[in-house]
């Protein structure tokens, strides 16, 4: 079975979900977030045979803390043995910081393809244009 780009966008499968804090005060690590975000994460991937990718937001400049938060939340998962967790930082025209992350099961059938992919995008982001 060969895999091309466009199968991905050809599935027509977006998933989406976000976190928000509309009161806007410091929160603390509270498990149970920790524990209903990876809940989430694993019925995603009981579910379908897909990668996920995250992109953490950058409007008030927390992205690097909430990037720092979901790493320490994927290394004391139980299960994160069976999955690859890839994070990167992609930097914007104004050399911004926007910080993502693939996860995908160590099993998936297309792994070394959507690590490719994913690893090969990033790179072409942060490359710096001919002028």
């Amino acid at each position: 079975m060969s895999f091309e780009k466009d199968d991905i966008l050809q599935s027509g499968l977006v998933y989406q979900f976000g976190i928000s804090n509309p009161k806007g005060t410091k929160s603390p690590r509270d498990s149970k977030v920790r524990n209903t975000i990876l809940a989430i994460i694993e019925e995603f991937f009981d579910k379908n045979k897909a990668a996920l990718l995250y992109i953490c937001e950058t409007g008030d400049g927390l992205q690097q803390m909430r990037s720092r938060l979901f790493q320490y939340w994927f290394s004391i998962y139980k299960e994160k043995d069976e999955y690859l967790f890839l994070p990167q930082i992609i930097y914007d025209e104004e050399d911004n910081e926007n910080y993502t992350a693939l996860i995908i099961r160590r099993d998936n059938p297309q792994f070394i393809d959507l690590v490719s992919e994913y690893t090969d995008t990033v790179n072409l982001l942060n490359g710096k244009p001919d002028m």
